[in-house]
């Protein structure tokens, strides 16, 4: 099915709202902090060096939320690139 430019931009923008709305968001992974010690951390690579941070129980489920969002912004700033390639060529025929 071939779109227009316009029908392009719309769907482009569309996806800018739902990226806007899941802005409240963590990278990283959630691990526990052992069998003698119970508890979770957030675990994450930063500039080649792993980081750890305590997560607190009343937070355990949030955060699980916010590593989702994560997930979902990569799906969206992809589904963004190939539109902009997509109107990229359009403009250009």
């Amino acid at each position: 099915m071939s779109r227009t430019v316009y029908e392009l931009q719309q769907r482009r923008q569309l996806l800018g709202r739902q990226v806007a709305d899941n802005l409240e968001f963590l990278m990283g992974s959630i691990s526990t902090k052992g069998p003698k010690r119970p508890g979770h951390n957030l675990t994450q690579k930063v500039n080649g060096v792993t980081r750890t941070r305590h997560i607190r129980v009343q937070d355990l489920d949030k955060v699980r939320v916010m590593i989702a969002r994560h997930k979902t912004l990569k799906q969206l700033i992809r589904k963004i690139a190939d539109l902009n390639w997509k109107i990229l060529i359009r403009q250009s025929e």
